[in-house]
């Protein structure tokens, strides 16, 4: 009966330091998101992210392998509690038509080519003004799904979308952008259409992952300069061939950028690897 108990006892402990360890890293699978619009102009993508932003509510556009831009949010437990926060963006008329990303969704999991890319099967249309959202009880919910061993090559996934982004103005933030938010918002949403949550801020990416020595970066790995470890002021995605993707400043396209580059070789702190 007292062995019992010790082994209930540790199994209790472990949990709570699993648990603990990914909050403090910050790193966790991404819930389920809501994912809605066709903006064919950025600039009314950008618009709708930042009224968004307004709300309180963490959004970002990302530009469709059919060249419309969609605005994605939120990070739900599970189905049923993002379509019914969905559903209240609807009755207070700031969203129409959405979409319900599920947990482990790669947006890009192949490189760029023409109709790959098949449109969301479940795509929600604007209810009737008659219907109010409706909140499910909390013994309806279904958890979310075991995570299954992949075998794809996230780095590289992470790689090829970040390299999607090039080109887009960067305009995430709104006015009001956290010190060091910026172009960490873009590496952030990149993990995010690939199904990781990452900090918000690059001091805190930074401070997450597995410290990766300059030789041996991949795909997918984040690379940070700054003054020093505790002053990082920049962050982008390592993409092969010495070069990273980076949103450079607010206003400015993303671009890619070479390691070497004489003003970001000389302010090179490190880099970190989250797959």
């Amino acid at each position: 009966m007292i062995f019992r108990t010790q082994c209930i006892v540790l199994l209790l402990c472990i949990c709570t330091l699993t648990a603990h360890a990914a909050k403090s890293t910050g790193i966790t699978r991404l819930g389920y998101a809501i994912q809605m619009g066709a903006f064919a102009d950025v600039n009314n993508a950008e618009r709708f992210t930042t009224k968004l932003q307004t709300k309180g509510i963490e959004a970002f556009y990302f530009r469709k392998d059919n060249g419309v831009y969609a605005v994605r949010f939120g990070d739900f437990p599970s189905k049923e509690k993002a379509r019914a926060a969905a559903k209240k963006l609807v009755a207070e008329r700031l969203i129409d038509s959405y979409y319900i990303a599920p947990p482990n969704e790669v947006v890009f999991s192949q490189p760029k080519g023409p109709g790959w890319q098949k449109p969301p099967p479940d795509e929600i249309r604007k209810p009737s003004p008659s219907l109010q959202p409706v909140i499910p009880k909390e013994a309806a919910e279904k958890p979310l799904p075991k995570p299954i061993k992949d075998t794809r090559d996230m780095g590289a996934i992470a790689a090829r979308t970040a390299e999607r982004f090039v080109g887009i103005p960067y305009r995430w933030g709104g006015d009001n952008v956290v010190e060091g938010m910026d172009c960490s918002g873009f590496v952030r949403a990149v993990y995010n259409l690939c199904g990781l949550s990452i900090p918000r801020t690059s001091r805190d990416q930074f401070k997450a992952g597995d410290l990766i020595v300059k030789d041996e970066l991949k795909d997918g790995d984040l690379v940070f300069f700054g003054a020093s470890a505790d002053k990082i002021s920049h962050v982008g995605i390592y993409v092969g061939e010495g070069r990273f993707v980076h949103a450079p400043r607010r206003g400015e396209d993303i671009r890619v950028t070479a390691v070497s580059d004489s003003y970001f070789e000389k302010r090179f702190v490190g880099a970190r690897r989250y797959f």
